[in-house]
């Protein structure tokens, strides 16, 4: 209960109740019966809310937030106007996928900075030109964050993280990254949404 109420202070863009929409429910006595924040990590935040649906029922509805305000990033790198992707063994799938480096939100970081970061750390690459291009919800059903994308430009490859599972790169025209995408190749849904973004943002042509 602390804990989920300390949520709604601190984070109450995550508690709004826009008109028509599914109510969360706020006394003391719903947070409890429901269960409030079920499970946290350094990374995740697990909540069951109190929820009153548009037709009136009243139920439960559960969510995962990241544990800081700071939204996640992903990071298309352009390397001498070609696309860098990472082989990335993930535990959830139990497979090894091709996909561009991304991280959760950095406490104390913004957007900008957490992008740089993640290129650092998951292919030893700086950034010489760091490009946005907008936000998406991942899964609006199950996770209240949004992930902020860029596509950067850099000068080189340098220490891939092994340690976290990231065992080669793969640098490509922009075209056969997307026929990577039409073919299944690519599976990873951050990796085909920076990609449409940046084919939208002309960042396609420029590569090619």
């Amino acid at each position: 209960m602390d804990t989920y109420d300390r949520l709604r202070t601190e984070r109450p863009e995550l508690f709004v109740n826009p008109p028509g929409g599914i109510e969360i429910l706020t006394d003391p006595a719903s947070v409890a019966a429901a269960g409030g924040v079920v499970y946290e990590d350094p990374y995740v935040m697990l909540l069951r809310d109190p929820v009153r649906f548009p037709d009136g029922r009243t139920g439960t509805y559960i969510r995962s937030i990241g544990t800081t305000a700071e939204p996640g990033c992903v990071v298309l790198p352009l390397l001498d106007g070609e696309v860098v992707l990472v082989e990335h063994f993930r535990h959830a799938t139990r497979s090894w996928l091709w996909e561009v480096p991304r991280g959760f939100g950095t406490s104390g970081l913004g957007g900008e900075q957490n992008a740089a970061k993640e290129l650092r750390e998951e292919i030893g690459a700086g950034v010489r030109e760091l490009i946005p291009l907008g936000a998406i919800h991942p899964d609006a059903g199950a996770l209240g964050d949004r992930v902020l994308l860029y596509a950067a430009r850099i000068d080189a490859i340098g220490d891939l993280a092994h340690g976290e599972g990231i065992r080669s790169t793969l640098t490509l025209p922009f075209a056969e990254a997307e026929e990577m995408v039409g073919d299944g190749r690519i599976m990873d849904a951050f990796t085909i949404a920076v990609l449409s973004r940046a084919r939208l943002a002309g960042l396609a042509d420029v590569a090619g």
